[in-house]
């Protein structure tokens, strides 16, 4: 069975949850299918764990167009490199529309993986302007016509169905976000903390993640000015999606510094050694989304023997199991995509005393770093995954 993945991030162009899960799940398939990787950005090895990659940049013409014209431009240039495959699976709506036409081309099935769900990120028009709805229509038509949806969690196989109605059930299937637990270990080293700013004596809460609306950035800076004076925040963020975010997000980290010490901002994607290092230093990792399908950050730092404080939303409670390998906080969310809460100081609040319960009481948070660290064993291994996919993909080939 040849089976072709389409995909904008694959390494070493990561740079969120959607691009580990290609990787790691091409990792593991390429043991059991042809698997070709058709993926955005510069040319890259043509042999990744025995997948081959072929890399496709935007067309030269599309340069100065908007964004959202561009991947579609890419998504064209895939095209030929489809044929001949058994099945074609896409991740993205930056890569739904190369799946769906070469379904349509040539008459084979389409897979795709559900990341994220434009209708519920309507901030991206900040971003995108016209090319929002461009990139809502893309994901609607592929979604639509597709053989068969896998949503990495039950909460984002709930949230398909609410934003496309017209979806058949029937084709939803759930297969989890995974970790490899080789790869995400724990390992404690007191000086490359202390070279990166962090006090390795003090309490720490640690934020992994791009600054974007969805990643509830603010409301954490909020919640750590509630924190015990004692305790550090440290922020491994990346680039903003907009200036507005990064203004916004500036100023609440500069109003932090005037009054507590411990502000450390590492403002660059860390090479995996180090944010090995940096999760497992951290007394719990924070996550305070208002939108996530999954949350794979979570199984990191859990992977690392790390606690988790984490919102209740999407798929993270499927993660997280509260009391056990952190704690999740309430959030009542307006329904209209945006994931705002409905009461933005109870959330900060919440979140505030839920990190100052783990903080306080170190052993406990030791406890349910090491049963954070046993569940990223025993319940999301890629191993399980792929096979689970492999059944998805048997499910829409013809018998025979």
């Amino acid at each position: 069975m040849r089976v072709d993945i389409v995909s904008k991030e694959f390494p070493p162009e990561v740079y969120g949850g959607a691009g580990v899960h290609v990787a790691e799940l091409s990792r593991v398939l390429a043991e059991h299918v042809d698997l070709r990787v058709h993926c955005f950005g510069a040319p890259r090895a043509a042999d990744f764990h025995g997948a081959r990659v072929s890399t496709y940049g935007v067309p030269a013409e599309l340069d100065a167009s908007n964004p959202a014209v561009q991947t579609l431009g890419t998504d064209l240039e895939i095209l030929q490199g489809l044929e001949g495959a058994d099945l074609v699976h896409s991740h993205t709506w930056y890569a739904n529309m190369a799946g769906h036409l070469g379904s349509l081309l040539y008459g084979i099935p389409h897979v795709l993986s559900a990341h994220s769900l434009e209708p519920l990120r309507p901030w991206k028009a900040e971003q995108l302007g016209g090319g929002y709805a461009l990139s809502s229509w893309v994901e609607k038509t592929a979604y639509d016509a597709a053989a068969a949806i896998i949503a990495v969690s039950e909460g984002m196989r709930q949230d398909i169905l609410r934003s496309y109605p017209e979806v058949d059930p029937g084709k939803v299937r759930v297969v989890h976000n995974g970790i490899d637990v080789e790869l995400w270990h724990p390992d404690a080293d007191p000086d490359a903390v202390a070279a990166l700013g962090i006090d390795p004596e003090r309490p720490s809460v640690v934020f992994v993640g791009r600054n974007t609306r969805q990643k509830g950035l603010p409301y954490l800076l909020r919640a750590a000015a509630l924190l015990p004076p004692e305790v550090q925040l440290v922020l491994c963020l990346g680039a903003a999606d907009t200036p507005e975010l990064a203004a916004e997000t500036a100023v609440l980290i500069e109003e932090l510094r005037e009054k507590r010490s411990g502000i450390v901002v590492i403002e660059r994607m860390l090479p995996r050694d180090e944010l090995l290092k940096v999760l497992s230093s951290a007394t719990v990792f924070a996550c305070p989304s208002i939108y996530e399908p999954l949350g794979i950050v979570n199984l990191e730092a859990m992977a690392c023997g790390t606690a988790v404080v984490a919102s209740a939303t999407g798929g993270i409670p499927e993660v997280v199991d509260p009391g056990v390998t952190g704690l999740l906080v309430p959030i009542d969310q307006v329904t209209d995509g945006t994931g705002t809460p409905l009461d933005p100081e109870a959330f900060v609040s919440d979140f505030a005393a839920a990190l100052t319960e783990v903080v306080a009481d170190p052993e406990r948070a030791r406890q349910m770093g090491e049963a954070g660290r046993r569940r990223a064993t025993e319940h999301f291994s890629w191993a399980a995954i792929a096979q689970s996919t492999l059944e998805v993909y048997r499910s829409v080939l013809p018998a025979g």
